[in-house]
Formats: structure tokens, C-alpha cells, sequence
């Protein structure tokens, strides 16, 4: 080996000139690693003191109050409360002319007694007018004034549910009970006096506001 030989080169290289070969320093890859994190570090702090102006600017308490608003919830308010119909009267108060369409006999009397049981007063009893004498195919028309349309014609209805409700020009309010060829009898008084009790019964009244949290 040639005195020239660096010492460790194993005689794999031989100098032939007055200078050492140049020997590369190994990287230093700790300084590199670290460099690195700290550059994301900074960046990371940047973005969050950003975001943070952004909330200051743009109103990021919107999160708090939202959150604070559940105790705070709107208010529904309930359903809203009818306007109260006028009354309907009672039995009592209307006062029917019972009339037979039909050629049996003995309709409108036997008919005009079992309404009176019930609670109303009776007009005029016998044959219906030429107008519905022999032409009233079901069981009945129940006629009164356009007044009568939702007061005393439903609840004279609540006897013969299957009659048709008809309106006239006439004065007062007496109404027309005109039995039909279908009409075999009023409904029972059971049914009638339910179906009564149901329609005077009280429309359901607003219960109130009511909280809803979404």
C-alpha cells in the first residue's frame, strides 16, 4: 500500500495527485425531521388564530346561542279557538208540519204523534201539496227557510237521518216533514236522541301555546 493511501481505503484507491479525495458528510436527517414539524406547527397555529378572527368578526357566538336557545323554545301556539256557532234549538222550539206523500194512509198522524213524544210541536198534519203529493221517492224532504239550514232543519234531521234537506222562499220558521215511498219510520229514539246529544255538544276549545324544541 502506497503511503499515499488514506488509512481505511483498503487500497482501493491509489493517490496520484497532491490532494486527498473529497469524502461526502452523511445528511443530517434529524435536522431536516425537525425543521419539517416545526414548519407545520407554524402553519397550524396560523390557521387557528385565522379562524379565530374569522368568529370574532363574523359572529361566532351564533354557536353559543344556539346552544343556549334550547332552554329558550319558540312557543307553538295550540289550536286556534272556534267562533262558537249560534246554538241549535231544542225540539221544543221548532215547530213541524208533518205531510204524507205516499198513498197509505194514516202516515202523518201516527208520524206527527211520535214527534210530538219527542219533544216538538206539531203544525199541520195531512197530504202534501202537489208538488211532492206521489213524487218523493225515499224515505222524506225535510223543507224549511234558508235560516233553518243550520239550525232546526239538523236537528229535525237527527229523526229521519235518511231524509233530503231542502230550502224555500216561505215566511216563519215552521218546517215540512214530507214522508217519501221509501219511509218505513223515524229513526229509533236511541239513535235519535244520540245523534241529538252529538250535535249540541260543544265544539273542543284551544288548549293553550305549546312549547317545541326542534
Amino acid at each position: 500500500m502506497s503511503m499515499l493511501t488514506p488509512p481505511g481505503m483498503g487500497g482501493k484507491y491509489r493517490i496520484t495527485g497532491d490532494k486527498y479525495p473529497r469524502m461526502r458528510r452523511p445528511r443530517r436527517r434529524g435536522r431536516l425531521v425537525a425543521g419539517v414539524v416545526a414548519s407545520v406547527a407554524a402553519l397550524s397555529l396560523v390557521g387557528w388564530g385565522t379562524l379565530q378572527l374569522i368568529d370574532v368578526f363574523t359572529g361566532g357566538g351564533d354557536r353559543a346561542s344556539a346552544a343556549g336557545s334550547r332552554t329558550n323554545c319558540p312557543t307553538k301556539a295550540g289550536a286556534s279557538p272556534s267562533v262558537s256557532a249560534a246554538p241549535f234549538p231544542k225540539p221544543g222550539q221548532i215547530t213541524v208540519n208533518v205531510l204524507n206523500a205516499t198513498a197509505r194512509g194514516g202516515l202523518a198522524k201516527k208520524t206527527a204523534d211520535e214527534l210530538k213524544k219527542r219533544g216538538f210541536k206539531i203544525g199541520d198534519v195531512g197530504n202534501a201539496t202537489p208538488t211532492y203529493d206521489k213524487k218523493v221517492k225515499g224515505t222524506g224532504v225535510l223543507l224549511g227557510p234558508s235560516s233553518a239550514l243550520k239550525t232546526s232543519l239538523p236537528v229535525l234531521s237527527t229523526q229521519l237521518a235518511s231524509a233530503e234537506t231542502r230550502t224555500d222562499t216561505r215566511k216563519g220558521t215552521e218546517l215540512d216533514l214530507i214522508i217519501g215511498n221509501g219511509f218505513k219510520s223515524l229513526n229509533p229514539k236511541a239513535a235519535a236522541d244520540k245523534a241529538l246529544t252529538t250535535l249540541s255538544a260543544p265544539a273542543p276549545t284551544s288548549t293553550g301555546p305549546k312549547k317545541h324544541c326542534g
